[in-house]
């Protein structure tokens, strides 16, 4: 499972945007292209950054070879 953080500095009152980590365990730093789109992800320090609701990111990089989800 992927590492789910709330934004900081959002209150209770507005929905909170989870965000899951992706470590890369190839690169340190690099920008991952999603297929069929033109949409770019960087890695820096080796992890990738997305909100849990960008459903298209997240299906991609959880069936990226080289990433693995953080606790």
């Amino acid at each position: 499972m992927a590492k789910a953080t709330a934004t900081p500095g959002a209150d209770a009152s507005t929905s909170t945007d989870l965000r899951l980590t992706f470590r890369d365990t190839v690169f340190t730093s690099r920008t991952l292209c999603i297929p069929g789109t033109n949409r770019t992800l960087a890695v820096v320090k080796a992890s990738v950054d997305v909100s849990a609701s960008d459903e298209q990111a997240v299906t991609f990089l959880k069936s990226h070879p080289e990433l693995e989800a953080q606790e």
